[in-house]
């Protein structure tokens, strides 16, 4: 049985998360060999779904939705939205609007204890 505990963001403006303080090369120059060191699983592809809410239906009222309808969701406006990778629940986010287009930003990271 796993247990979710929840972890703030990280500053991403500091050091790369692992580092010690004591590592001894410009931030830069580490940031860039952090990245390199990742490039191998740049296109590895994964399944990123944000959940909005559910609801459950009948297969007959499932067939009379059209353009326009209304489809009502358990949740509520400004509630969080759950953030999945691969099926597997990772974070809490908000929906954003940019520029005429829905977003998800992250408020918080799921963190899995893992058996």
């Amino acid at each position: 049985m796993s247990i979710d505990t929840h972890m703030p963001l990280p500053d991403l403006n500091g050091l790369p998360t692992g580092l010690p303080d004591d590592f001894g090369q410009d931030t830069t120059e580490a940031v860039s060999r952090i990245a390199a060191d990742l490039e191998a699983v740049f296109d590895v592809p994964v399944q990123i779904s944000a959940v909005l809410g559910r609801s459950k239906m009948d297969v007959g009222e499932l067939l009379k939705l059209g353009p326009g309808s209304v489809l009502e969701l358990d949740r509520r406006v400004g509630e969080a939205i759950d953030i999945y990778v691969n099926n597997r629940l990772v974070a809490r986010g908000e929906v954003v609007l940019v520029e005429d287009k829905l977003g998800v930003t992250m408020t918080e990271i799921i963190k899995a204890e893992r058996d």
